[in-house]
């Protein structure tokens, strides 16, 4: 049984490969776009990567007790990797809660994670901290969802026995959870997980949002993706500028119009605005010229995403079909892992 299970798992892991979460909630902004959709969706259609791409709906239970949002956020989402071109022939792509292997896994490695290192995740201290500023009990309103979902996350990633998982610097210790907790695990019942690795690409454009801070929901300064065409013009006359008057050379380094601009254009179109930053553009002009950029970019995959919307069982059924792809990987997994804890037919 030991043999046939690492013949199958030799014959699996014949590409390297790559798995993303997307954690369902709220819509995604033009810094989620530029950051980590666009890069993914063109990192997918290498040939030697086989790609995971799954909407974190537990996940988003830890910080969100909307199930309206939930549920809608699960839509808009799918709905926006499509349009945008992930293709479901070509990866894995599914809901997370439709694999029932990965609660299941989630147990089976909170049983083999020391306390202590929860003890030590960054968004748990953080929420300790901020408690204990305000003068209240440490754990005040910390539910095991934000305390243990490190585990949650490292079942996720073990599960597939996925080899990279790309993530901002904010989410590296996290990979090294899922490190420690498979090295635990494959110390006490033998070598069955891959040690997955942080992929971080600096080069990856991290956009400033309205206001000049990192675009983020938490801030309220986004723009989001598939705004239609005036309220995207509208959000772009919004980011903030100095007073300089036009004639006046603006320094490209410290704005944001500038910025957003290069992460939509080629390099001569950079060049050419920064050219035009130099001899004093108006920002009423370099606005309208970056609403102009961003729009043609985003406005095909906008029609796209209008009709996936207005088709959910068909976004249901793709996502069912990812489900049997992910469960075809994931119950002969389990199935071992179950075998090796002492879990098995006693026949």
């Amino acid at each position: 049984m030991k043999a046939h299970f690492f013949e199958l798992l030799q014959r699996v892991m014949a590409r390297e490969r790559v798995l993303t979460g997307i954690t369902t909630t709220g819509i995604p902004h033009l810094g989620n776009y530029v950051g980590a959709i666009r890069p993914a969706i063109a990192a997918s259609r290498h040939g030697d990567v086989e790609s995971f791409f799954f909407l974190a709906d537990y996940h988003a239970l830890i910080k969100c007790q909307d199930p309206e949002l939930v549920h809608r956020s699960t839509l808009e989402i799918a709905a926006t990797w499509l349009a945008l071109g992930l293709d479901p022939d070509h990866v894995v792509f599914y809901r997370q809660s439709d694999i029932p292997e990965i609660p299941e896994l989630t147990w089976l490695l909170t049983c083999m994670t020391a306390k202590g290192l929860m003890n030590r995740s960054h968004a748990y201290k953080a929420v300790v901290q901020e408690n204990e500023a305000a003068g209240e009990d440490p754990d005040f309103g910390i539910t095991m969802g934000l305390f243990s979902y490190p585990i949650l996350m490292a079942a996720d990633i073990l599960l597939f026995n996925a080899h990279r998982i790309p993530v901002g610097r904010d989410q590296i210790q996290h990979i090294e959870m899922a490190r420690d907790i498979a090295q635990r695990f494959n110390h006490h019942y033998g070598e069955h997980f891959v040690l997955p690795e942080a992929a971080v690409d600096d080069n990856v454009a991290l956009l400033q949002g309205l206001d000049g801070r990192k675009m983020s929901k938490s801030y309220g300064n986004t723009i989001p993706l598939f705004l239609p065409e005036k309220q995207l013009q509208k959000h772009i006359n919004k980011i903030k500028t100095n007073l300089l008057e036009p004639g006046v050379p603006k320094d490209p380094g410290d704005s944001t119009v500038f910025q957003v601009w290069q992460a939509f254009a080629t390099p001569a179109q950079t060049a050419a605005m920064r050219q035009s930053f130099a001899d004093g553009i108006a920002w009423g002009e370099a606005k309208k010229q970056l609403f102009e950029l961003v729009n043609a970019e985003l406005g095909s995959a906008r029609e796209r995403y209008e009709g996936f919307l207005a088709r959910p069982a068909h976004i249901e059924e793709i996502l069912n079909a990812g489900a049997a792809k992910a469960r075809a990987i994931a119950t002969p997994v389990l199935t071992e892992l179950r075998r090796a804890v002492g879990i098995r037919a006693l026949g």
